[in-house]
Order: structure tokens, then C-alpha cells, then sequence
């Protein structure tokens, strides 16, 4: 597997093989986030990279905003044009603008996909004076019992997968990819520091619910139906042991900075 996730572009594009379920079990962003980012924008005209089916997309439009996503995989594209957003299908790095320019770059759930330090000249060149970048994903740890359950599963059903050993906790890693991101952002040399920001929410899943949001994660979307339903069985057991259902604690990261 490449050792920088920008490079696995199989894996970056295995979302969208269930897209109506990963529009359906993926959470939105919280209203704070969408408020601040909207407010620290000069402007309402948005480009949503790796907009997927939409999710962000159709909550900055729901704030007032003109989002045009770009997005790698023409199956999450069609679902997020039958909501009404508006794609148009590329990797974000080979993706051409036309000339085009917005007043924000925001990238929910996907900047890891993109070279982080062309993605962020990529984004400074049309973006315009003062524009903003903005680059947000949601961190979460599941109760211990569930978490080690998926990790048996993929020992399991894939024994070599990177998933099956990891030791560090989400957000060590999620640590580790933003300052990646905010490193990335400075090497471009395009815009002022990058900020940090933080928002801690939470969300009470049924076992059904977190059985239908896990096949819309990276370690399992291109599974084998059999083993899939080996690891899910597992998960579903672990959860049915604490009583059915938890409170899942959320924190959604972000990078922002603006254009120098």
C-alpha cells in the first residue's frame, strides 16, 4: 500500500460503490463549523473537493452559499447531482478550473486524498483575494469492546490489511494527518498560518446504525460480501453486549487559512 493515503487512489475511489449508504450512515458537519467557515469567507461562491455525495455541499448551500463540488468517483457524483448539487468529475489536482475562481475551498472528509502541498497551490491559485481553505474531518473512538471487535474482523477476513494492526488511537492519527495538512498549507507558500479549530459534539447509535455507517469506512468498503458479514457479526455482538447501542463522542478538526 503507498505510504502517503494521496497515492492510493483504489481505496480513495471505493466509496462510492454503496453511495446511497454512505449518504444515508455518514454524518454532517456541525452548524458551528459550517457557521464559522461561511463567516471567515469573503464571499459565498464554494469549491467542495472530494464533495462526495454531497454532504457538506448541501449544508454551506442550506447556509446560503454557491457550492460547485469535484470529485474523483462519477458514482458519488451522480447521487450529489440528484440532490442538487452541482460536480463535475476529477481528482482535485487534475482538475481544471477554467478560470473559475471562489471565495472558499472547503474539503470535508477528503483532503487526505490530495498531495497536500499541490493541493494547497492548486487551491490558492483559484481562490481569490483574502479566499479561504478550509480542510475538516471528524475524529471518533468507539467503546473499546466495539473498536477491538472490528479490529478481530479484519485479522480475520484480512489478515494484511494496515487496518488489522493499527495500534494508535484515531486521534493520535488524526493528530499526525492535520498537522500534515496545516505543514502542507505553509510549504505552499500561498497563504497566511493556518488556524486550528475544534468542535466537539456527540451522536447515539442503535447497533443497526453502526452497522450500516462501518461499510462506508476506508478499512471496509472493498470487502467481500461474506467476509464483510463476518466482520459486521462480530461488531453487532460486541455492541449487543453493552445493551444495543452508545453514545459516540465526535470532535471535527479543521485547518483553516487564508489566501496571503
Amino acid at each position: 500500500m503507498p505510504t502517503q493515503s494521496h497515492e492510493a487512489r483504489a481505496l480513495a475511489e471505493s466509496f462510492g460503490i454503496d453511495a446511497e449508504r454512505y449518504d444515508r450512515a455518514r454524518p454532517e458537519y456541525p452548524a458551528e463549523l459550517v457557521a464559522r467557515v461561511v463567516d471567515e469567507s469573503p464571499g459565498r461562491d464554494f469549491l467542495d473537493v472530494g464533495c462526495g455525495t454531497g454532504i457538506e455541499a448541501r449544508q454551506f448551500r442550506a447556509a446560503g452559499c454557491r457550492v460547485l463540488g469535484v470529485d474523483p468517483d462519477s458514482r458519488m457524483a451522480d447521487f450529489a447531482r440528484g440532490t442538487g448539487v452541482d460536480v463535475e468529475v476529477a481528482t482535485f489536482e487534475d482538475w481544471d478550473s477554467a478560470g473559475r475562481t471562489f471565495d472558499a475551498v472547503v474539503a470535508g472528509q477528503a483532503w487526505h486524498w490530495v498531495d497536500p502541498v499541490a493541493g494547497a497551490v492548486k487551491a490558492a491559485g483559484v481562490l481569490r483575494p483574502g479566499g479561504l481553505l478550509a480542510l475538516f474531518a471528524h475524529v471518533f473512538q468507539p467503546p473499546v469492546a466495539v473498536a477491538e471487535a472490528l479490529a478481530a474482523g479484519i485479522r480475520r477476513v484480512l489478515p494484511d490489511s494496515p487496518f488489522a494492526g493499527e495500534s494508535r488511537t484515531a486521534a493520535e492519527l488524526y493528530e499526525v494527518m492535520f498537522a500534515k495538512f496545516a505543514d502542507g498549507v505553509r510549504e505552499s507558500g500561498c497563504f497566511g498560518e493556518p488556524e486550528r479549530w475544534s468542535f466537539a459534539w456527540e451522536r447515539t447509535y442503535t447497533r443497526d446504525e453502526w452497522l450500516d455507517f462501518l461499510p462506508t469506512t476506508g478499512g471496509l468498503t472493498r470487502l467481500a460480501p461474506d467476509a464483510l458479514a463476518d466482520v459486521l457479526g462480530g461488531v453487532g455482538a460486541a455492541i449487543d453486549a453493552l445493551g444495543g447501542g452508545f453514545t459516540l463522542e465526535y470532535t471535527t478538526l479543521a485547518v483553516a487559512a487564508k489566501k496571503a
